[in-house]
């Protein structure tokens, strides 16, 4: 009885787990400029189709704070911000934060995604 019913309990696994992946293209080390705001860019894709893709709002999470992104302009599924680095400190650590809308049986519904964290290096300049 419990072979039979062991694909039955595997059927929900189908339907969940990890939808989003997020590709970050930003370089690891960059030069230290005078504004200490250092570039960031990520990709998002996400294989959930109900996502209701004009509702996402893109977060950077730094610290305790979460800075707006904007999307980059003629790419898709891309977005980039602005990390803010003290200017004593040599490295930083981030993560992405997508919020977004899905349709489920004809409700709207609100869910997000997190990105693992990411280190960006401040190099002095020489």
């Amino acid at each position: 009885m419990t072979k039979r019913l062991m694909p039955l309990l595997a059927l929900p696994l189908l339907f969940t787990g990890c939808t989003a992946t997020f590709t970050n293209l930003t370089p690891t080390r960059q030069v230290r400029n005078a504004d200490n705001l250092y570039p960031v860019e990520v990709q998002f894709n996400s294989r959930q189709q109900s996502l209701r893709w004009h509702t996402i709002q893109p977060f950077i999470l730094v610290g305790d704070e979460a800075l707006p992104m904007r999307p980059t302009p003629l790419m898709k599924n891309r977005w980039e911000g602005l990390v803010p680095v003290p200017a004593a400190a040599s490295r930083v650590e981030y993560r992405y934060k997508f919020e977004y809308d899905y349709n489920d049986f004809g409700a709207r519904k609100s869910d997000s995604a997190l990105s693992p964290k990411y280190e960006l290096r401040i190099l002095d300049a020489k």
